[in-house]
């Protein structure tokens, strides 16, 4: 007869099979890390500006106006940082280095993504393995964030920066929604389930700020920016 936990120590021999190599795995995390916030800290102040992958120059409404949401932020100062992909990054990356800013790619790895779009300026991309390390740089070093269509990895980003707000997890910084009609049945459902039902309180919409309109847009985070005068967040 086996002694008492010992069904449980061979169940967990796999496991502990799997995940040997997991105190290495550190090493690899944090040199993304390191890599990171070497160039990062010579960006500036700088605004991310998220969006779909699959949206091209055919779909002229977002792709051009995130296009020229860029423009508009390089002409007051700030660099523009992306995830590097194509779509709306591209048309982001694109716009600043039109108007002659600093352009970042913040890149990940993955399999249906060949490399990163033309328009990163080369010593501001980054590529990445793991997704939290690329989030921590969105988030530390980005003095707002503009979010238009997208889908679960725009959504993603879009509430890590609500939540870590909401919990004063780290500094209040612009968060702008692009694509009044895209979002209008998410910030439905926001008041009328999750609102209606005490999940979020009505405070908690005052941390999103919704414009199609790029110069309101630039403003808006220049004026943000003067009066924090913050070059963090965390």
């Amino acid at each position: 007869m086996k002694e008492e936990g010992s069904y449980a120590d061979e169940a967990m021999s796999p496991h502990k099979r799997a995940h040997s190599l997991d105190s290495w795995r550190l090493f690899r995390i944090m040199a993304e890390f390191v890599d990171g916030f070497e160039t990062m800290t010579h960006l500036g102040p700088s605004a991310a500006i998220f969006g779909s992958t699959n949206a091209a120059p055919k779909d002229l409404k977002y792709y051009h106006l995130a296009e020229k949401i860029a423009e508009k932020l390089v002409a007051k100062g700030f660099g523009i940082i992306t995830g590097g992909g194509p779509g709306i990054m591209e048309s982001a990356n694109k716009g600043a280095q039109k108007a002659g800013g600093r352009s970042c790619g913040l890149c990940i790895h993955l399999p249906y993504e060949a490399k990163p779009n033309p328009y990163i300026d080369e010593k501001y991309e980054l590529n990445f393995r793991y997704f939290f390390v690329r989030k921590v740089m969105f988030v530390r070093y980005a003095q707002a964030f503009v979010v238009l269509p997208g889908g679960f990895g725009t959504l993603d980003e879009l509430f890590e920066a609500l939540t870590l707000i909401q919990t004063g997890k780290i500094k209040f910084f612009p968060v702008y929604l692009v694509g009044s009609e895209y979002w209008k049945g998410l910030l439905d459902w926001l008041k009328n389930t999750a609102l209606a039902q005490g999940n979020i309180k009505p405070k908690d919409f005052d941390l999103i700020r919704i414009s199609d309109d790029p110069d309101e847009i630039a403003s808006g985070i220049e004026k943000h920016y003067r009066m924090s005068k913050s070059l963090e967040n965390f």
